[in-house]
């Protein structure tokens, strides 16, 4: 059994597992409780407003706030708490020890886009899959309770709001949720397996399902995939960290073209790229994907923290 580093080095990777996911559904409790609080302070209105008051309009900018501070209770401080447990440096264990150098950073980056049309045209299959008719009316609701959701949040009159929507909706989420999955999540079942590719791939499918969105199930997880290598490779959150921000900023982007154009948002959700894109589109995915293996994990080697060298030497050995 892998043991953890720190002053708690009898805490094993396995126990660390459960206690992240304790932490996850105290902070689901915690942020639903902030929320409710703050509510009233943003809007003026009761508490017992806010479920029906998340579709309405003219609160944008508190729903905005309440999603990101939500986030960072369910997902930023269990894997910071959790981390903390594990090593007395939290952050250095989660992955903002090192900033990864220029070269990985920019091909982390072109993965990412390269990776956008990707995950388009997987969302197309994710739909043609077919389900039960009872099912499918319930996925349908889901679904169209998310689409209310992200309409009412990428409202943008105008550059302040295209601003602080890309703040809110793309870095926020981009830095809470990777610090849960990526840092905490993916580097604990990497710890309890010592394995690359499963604790990628259980956590891309965690990510994926916690979002509540079956039609975007398969997208999500090649999503989490990409993510997950960015990071299992370089050992830096901040590359997954980038590339996330990218894969949020497009979608905000498109969404605020769209508007000022006088185009209704939905327009910009369900843009895919032509499906002829598809096959060059992964061809070039994996061809990058394996020099960018080569050049972080060397980037990585020469970079790393002589503590951190040592420590991974003896969990590794």
């Amino acid at each position: 059994m892998f043991k953890a580093s720190g002053p708690h080095g009898g805490v094993t990777f396995s126990a660390a597992f459960l206690i992240l996911m304790g932490l996850l559904l105290t902070g689901f409790v915690l942020g639903g409780g902030v929320a409710i609080a703050l509510w009233p302070l943003l809007t003026g209105q009761p508490g017992s407003s806010l479920q029906t008051g998340l579709t309405d309009p003219s609160f944008v900018n508190p729903i905005r706030i309440l999603q990101l501070v939500s986030t960072f209770f369910i997902f930023f401080l269990p894997a910071l708490a959790t981390a903390r447990i594990l090593d007395r440096r939290p952050l250095s264990w989660l992955g903002y020890n090192r900033l990864a150098d220029v070269r990985v950073m920019m091909m982390a980056l072109l993965l990412m886009a390269l990776s956008i049309p990707v995950v388009g045209l997987l969302s197309d299959l994710n739909e043609m899959i077919p389900v039960p008719s009872n099912l499918e009316a319930v996925f349908q609701s889901m679904e169209e309770a998310y689409e209310r959701q992200v309409k009412v949040m990428t409202r943008m009159n105008g550059w302040g709001d295209y601003i602080f929507s890309l703040l809110v909706m793309a870095l926020g989420p981009a830095i809470f949720e990777e610090t849960f999955f990526r840092g905490g999540l993916q580097r604990i079942l990497h710890g309890m397996t010592g394995r690359t590719w499963s604790p990628v791939i259980i956590t891309a499918l965690v990510f994926s399902a916690i979002h509540f969105s079956y039609f975007g199930f398969i997208p999500r997880v090649a999503l989490g995939i990409v993510l997950g290598l960015l990071y299992q490779f370089s050992g830096s959150l901040w590359t997954s960290i980038a590339a996330h921000f990218l894969n949020n900023a497009v979608v905000v982007t498109m969404i605020f073209i769209y508007t000022q154009r006088g185009l209704p948002p939905e327009q910009a959700m369900e843009a895919d790229a032509p499906v002829w894109i598809g096959v060059p589109a992964v061809a070039a995915v994996v061809f990058i994907f394996i020099k960018y293996k080569s050049v972080a994990e060397r980037s990585r080697k020469e970079r790393m923290d002589p503590e951190d060298k040592a420590w991974e030497e003896k969990w590794l050995a």
